[in-house]
C-alpha cells in the first residue's frame, strides 16, 4: 500500500474510532429518586428518612455524588400532594418513594414510573394484586398493622390486668384502617374487653374525640397509626397524661414522645428495606415482579417515665419482654 493510501486508511480509522472514544468518556447517567412526604422534612432527617439514606449508602449510593434525591414535602397540607407528585413525574425521575400519607397522590400521578411504598399493607389497601407478584408499578416492604392489634390488646391486658374498657382512636379513611378495626373487635371479644370507637378524620375532630373519652372514661387507649394521628401525637399524649390514661401506640416514636406502650414492626427497618427495592429497580428490576417482603423484626417499647407520671405499676412480665425500656 502506498504511503498516501496508508494515510487515508489511518485517518478513516481515526474518524470511526472517535465516537467510540466519546462514548467511553461520557459520564454514566446519575439515577434520580423522588421522595414524596406529607410531613415536613426535618433537619436532621427523621429516623425513617435517615434509615432510608443509610440503606442507600450501604448499597453504594451517596446522595449528591452518584444519586440525586428530589424531595417534595406538603408540610401537612394534603391538598398540595397531587401537584407535588405531578412535579416529580415531570422531572422524569427513575423511581418514587412515597411515604405513608402521600401514597394516593403518587399512585394517581403515574402508572409507569416505579413507586416504592414502605410501611403500609399494600395488598389490603388495594395497591397491588398480591404479595408474591404485585403487578403494576408499585411495590415495597410489607406492613400489616391489622394483624398486630390483637397482640397489642393482649399486651395491654398483660401490662395492666384490670383493664376492661379500651378506647380505640383511629381514622377510618386511612388505608387498611377498617380491617384493623375489625381485627381489634375480634381480639377484644376474646379478651373480654369492651371497645369504644373514637373516630378522627380531620384535625377538627380531636376536641370531640377527647370529649367522648372523657365522658366514657376508658381504662386505656389504643391508637391506630396514621398520618393524622402521627401529626397530632403531642396532643394525644398530652390528653392521655392529663387524664391518667395508659396508651398503646403503633410506632416506637409515639412512646419516645411520651406514650406508654408500643408494639409494631420496626419502621426504620421498613425504610431501610425500601432502599433495597430502589436499588433493584435502578438495576433493571420491574416493581411488579418484586415480592412484598413481610417484616421480620417486631419490638415492644415501654416508657417507665410515663408509667410513673400516670401513677401506674406495670406487670413485671411486660418489662421482661420489652425490647426497649425508656426510664428517663
Amino acid at each position: 500500500m502506498s504511503r498516501r493510501g496508508l494515510g487515508v486508511l489511518v485517518l478513516a480509522l481515526g474518524v470511526l474510532a472517535a465516537p467510540l472514544a466519546t462514548d467511553a468518556q461520557r459520564p454514566a447517567k446519575v439515577p434520580r429518586i423522588g421522595y414524596l412526604v406529607l410531613s415536613p422534612l426535618s433537619d436532621p432527617p427523621s429516623a425513617e428518612r435517615q434509615a432510608f439514606l443509610d440503606g442507600l449508602r450501604e448499597l453504594g449510593y451517596t446522595e449528591g455524588r452518584n444519586v440525586v434525591i428530589e424531595y417534595r414535602s406538603a408540610n401537612w397540607n394534603r391538598e398540595l400532594l397531587p401537584d407535588l407528585a405531578e412535579e416529580l413525574v415531570g422531572l422524569k425521575i427513575d423511581v418514587i418513594v412515597a411515604v405513608p400519607g402521600a401514597v394516593d397522590a403518587a399512585r394517581d400521578a403515574t402508572k409507569t414510573i416505579p413507586i416504592v411504598i414502605p410501611a403500609i399493607d399494600l395488598v389490603e389497601s388495594g395497591f397491588v394484586a398480591s404479595a408474591a407478584r404485585p403487578g403494576g408499578n408499585i411495590t415495597g416492604p410489607g406492613w400489616s398493622p391489622a394483624e398486630l392489634t390483637g397482640k397489642q390488646l393482649q399486651l395491654i391486658k398483660e401490662a395492666l390486668p384490670k383493664v376492661s374498657r379500651v378506647a380505640a382512636l383511629w381514622n377510618p379513611a386511612n388505608q387498611g384502617a377498617p380491617r384493623q378495626w375489625r381485627e381489634t373487635e375480634g381480639a377484644a371479644r376474646l379478651l373480654g374487653i369492651t371497645l369504644q370507637s373514637v373516630e378522627v378524620r380531620d384535625p377538627k375532630d380531636f376536641p370531640a374525640a377527647f370529649s367522648a373519652m372523657s365522658r366514657r372514661r376508658p381504662d386505656a387507649l389504643i391508637t391506630f397509626p396514621s398520618p393524622l394521628t402521627t401529626a397530632y401525637r403531642p396532643i394525644i399524649v398530652e390528653f392521655a397524661t392529663k387524664n391518667r390514661l395508659p396508651t398503646m401506640f403503633g410506632l416506637r416514636a409515639d412512646v419516645e414522645a411520651g406514650g406508654l406502650l408500643a408494639y409494631s414492626p420496626s419502621i426504620t427497618d421498613a425504610f431501610r428495606s425500601a432502599a433495597g427495592y430502589v436499588d433493584r429497580i435502578l438495576k433493571g428490576g420491574r416493581p411488579g415482579d418484586l415480592p412484598i417482603e413481610e417484616p421480620t423484626k417486631f419490638e415492644l417499647i415501654v416508657n417507665l417515665k410515663t408509667a410513673k407520671a400516670l401513677g401506674i405499676t406495670l406487670s413485671p412480665s411486660i418489662l421482661l419482654r420489652a425490647d426497649t425500656v425508656i426510664d428517663r
